[in-house]
C-alpha cells in the first residue's frame, strides 16, 4: 500500500494482535493496567514471539490494527465500543491528553476526539472476569441504555 492510501486508512487502537499491521500501541502498567502509550509504533509480529508461553498478549500489551468492517463493534462506518466507552466516567487524571503516535490515524480520535483520549489508556481487551461493567462494555450487544442502567443501580 502506498503512503497516500496508509493515510485514508483509520486504525483502531483497540486492535488485534495478530493481524499482518498491527503494532504496539503501548504497554500495560502497574496495579490497574493503564496503558503507557510507546513513543513509537513497534510491529507486533517483531513482539509477539518474545512473550513468554501462557501469557495473553494482550495482557502485557494494547495493540492497533486496522479499522475493518467485519469487526463486531462496527456501526455503519462509527465505532459502537467507543461509544459505549465514552459511557463511562472520565478519569480522575483528566487534563492533558496522553502522546499517541495513532492519533492521526486512530478511529476513536476522529469519532469522539478529546473525550476518547481521556479513557483510551484505561481500555483492556482482556477483562477480568469479575468486572461486570467491562464485559458490558466490551460486548457489542450492550447498548448505551443497558450501559446507563447498570451504572445507576451501581450507585
Amino acid at each position: 500500500m502506498d503512503d497516500s492510501a496508509e493515510q485514508q486508512v483509520s486504525w483502531c487502537p483497540s486492535g488485534e494482535a495478530h493481524r499482518p499491521e498491527s503494532v504496539v500501541l503501548g504497554v500495560r502498567s502497574g496495579e490497574n493496567g493503564q496503558v503507557v502509550y510507546l513513543a513509537e509504533p513497534v510491529p507486533a509480529a517483531d513482539v509477539l514471539a518474545t512473550i513468554p508461553e501462557g501469557i495473553a498478549p494482550n495482557r502485557v500489551l494494547r495493540f492497533a490494527s486496522h479499522c475493518v468492517s467485519e469487526c463486531a463493534n462496527r456501526v455503519g462506518d462509527a465505532c459502537g465500543l467507543i461509544d459505549r466507552i465514552e459511557t463511562l466516567p472520565v478519569p480522575e487524571a483528566g487534563g492533558a491528553v496522553p502522546r499517541c503516535h495513532l492519533r492521526p490515524r486512530c478511529k476513536w480520535w476522529g469519532q469522539a476526539g478529546v473525550d476518547a483520549c481521556h479513557r483510551c489508556p484505561a481500555v483492556s481487551t482482556l477483562n477480568p472476569r469479575d468486572d461486570r461493567l467491562a464485559e458490558l462494555v466490551a460486548d457489542p450487544d450492550t447498548t448505551l441504555e443497558q450501559l446507563e442502567e447498570w451504572m445507576a443501580a451501581a450507585e
